[in-house]
């Protein structure tokens, strides 16, 4: 088991939730320390694809943690440096823009504003519908900026959804690997 601390943060682009309680999954096997971060979107949400309690009773059974899912909650992930790397997967074309313009008024970005003081790695894994429009500064904002690391990312449905863009969500763990070692993987952009 490696002993890096593991922040797992989850957003609600609840199509991919399944393909990342896999990789989350993996991780627990591999990691003694995965602490779960959830947005007030997968905390109270239910959809087509599940009950916010089914989710959260998962992450919970997965990791051992009960998830995050405050402002208060997160905030002492920086004080205390609670975490080596944090993973946010899916992260949201919401999520990204609130990073990338520096607002914390949600768990998962209050958890990365608290961890980026300590300069580690922040690894985003995105799921964005407007990836190609309306996100896309945000990505280029992020992907300039020093500790953010992306998961290899690319169209998803380019003939119905031309703008989408999603993680290669098979791909965190090496990500988080590389980023911890400060390094950015390549290709970042799919065919």
């Amino acid at each position: 088991m490696r002993t890096e601390r593991v922040g797992f943060a989850l957003c609600g682009s609840f199509c991919t939730h399944g393909q990342v309680l896999e990789e989350l999954e993996k991780l627990c096997g591999a990691y003694e320390t995965v602490l779960p971060i959830v947005s007030e979107a997968c905390r109270t949400t239910d959809t087509r694809f599940g009950t916010a309690e089914a989710f959260l009773s998962t992450v919970e059974r997965l990791t051992g943690h009960r998830p995050i899912s405050s402002v208060q909650e997160a905030e002492p992930i920086g004080p205390r440096k609670l975490l080596d790397v944090l993973v946010i997967a899916p992260c949201t074309g919401n999520t990204l823009g609130k990073l990338a313009s520096g607002i914390t008024d949600t768990a998962v970005t209050m958890a990365a504003k608290a961890h980026l003081r300590n300069s580690r790695p922040v690894v985003v894994a995105m799921a964005s519908n407007d990836g190609l429009s309306g996100a896309a500064r945000n990505i280029g904002e992020l992907l300039g900026r020093k500790n953010y690391y992306f998961v290899p990312f690319g169209q998803d449905d380019p003939e119905k959804k031309p703008s989408s863009l999603v993680a290669d969500f098979s791909r965190i763990g090496e990500t988080m690997q590389a980023a911890l070692e400060g390094r950015q993987i390549q290709p970042v952009l799919l065919r």
